[in-house]
């Protein structure tokens, strides 16, 4: 069973920034796509930015493109999502997610069988 840790989150300004890493021991991520997901309170879950095996593919959700970065650090065995300009509706747990495909880059829930538990980001003055 892959067990993910998310790291990170936390509160900060307007137009302020934060790194959220996602981890996993015991299991080498080298093999997994991974995504980030987010839910704001009384909204569904979305696919933010994923990430495919080699890291030479990645996506991101309309409105944080130019402004959040996936990137992967095999050294680390960790994933992470550089999140710039931040905004109020950035607000949202943070979770991520990962599944053992080749090439893909999968931005659908439904599409992940392992997840992380979430960290919490808070955008506000």
């Amino acid at each position: 069973q892959l067990r993910l840790v998310e790291s990170g989150g936390g509160s900060v300004q307007p137009g302020g920034s934060l790194t959220l890493s996602c981890t996993a021991s015991g299991i080498t991520l080298d093999y997994y796509a991974i995504g980030w997901f987010r839910q704001a309170p009384g909204k569904e879950r979305e696919g933010v930015s994923c990430i495919n095996t080699s890291g030479g593919t990645t996506h991101y959700l309309n409105s944080v493109k130019g402004r959040f970065t996936i990137s992967r650090d095999r050294s680390k065995n960790t994933v992470f999502l550089q999140m710039d300009s931040l905004n109020p509706d950035d607000t949202a747990v943070y979770y991520c997610a990962a599944e053992r495909v080749s090439r893909l880059c999968l931005m659908g829930q439904a599409e992940y069988q392992n997840w992380g538990q979430g960290t919490q980001v808070t955008v506000s003055s």
